[in-house]
């Protein structure tokens, strides 16, 4: 009876494994044919962890510089993505839609990419820095977007 589960246990992980990169390729391919910068922007806060998932196994499978590629693909996706929202001229902080669900994914996929740095060797780890440091300045530009400085309007103050 054992012998059977075991078999069946890792074709079901298999199986797992390969809908989760078809998941991925069909996110991507439905991302590159929109034209929309909000829509594009909402699709890629919705697969950026799967990529990240995708660099982690291909770090497990010792495919570093595979791994690094699938960063630095999602990182020029992130960099497309904002540049096409700011040149919509949107005043993302009436209207957020694509800001914030890109800004709040691009949080949480830095996080996961701390964590994945904390796994590679000390040697390996400026090379993803690079790509964490790029993906934290597009969010810092996202978060700029959203909530503007606005130095009047805390400077006066009123004479007693």
């Amino acid at each position: 009876m054992m012998k059977i589960w075991i078999p069946a246990v890792l074709i079901l992980s298999l199986c797992a494994s390969l809908a989760a990169q078809d998941r991925l390729a069909a996110a991507l391919a439905q991302y590159l044919h929109e034209a929309d910068p909000v829509r594009r922007a909402r699709l890629l806060s919705k697969f950026g962890d799967d990529q990240v998932e995708l660099a982690r196994k291909q770090l497990k499978s010792e495919e570093d510089v595979a791994s690094l590629h699938t960063l630095e693909q999602y990182r020029d996706e992130v960099r497309e993505t904002v540049a096409a929202l700011k040149a919509t001229g949107i005043d993302a902080e009436r209207k957020t839609a694509g800001f914030k669900e890109l800004q709040i994914s691009l949080r949480e996929t830095v996080r996961h990419i701390d964590d994945l740095i904390f796994t590679l060797p000390v040697d390996k780890r400026p090379f993803f820095r690079v790509v964490r440091d790029d993906l934290t300045k597009d969010q810092n530009d996202l978060i700029d977007a959203l909530f503007p400085r606005k130095p009047d309007q805390n400077t006066k103050k009123p004479n007693p």
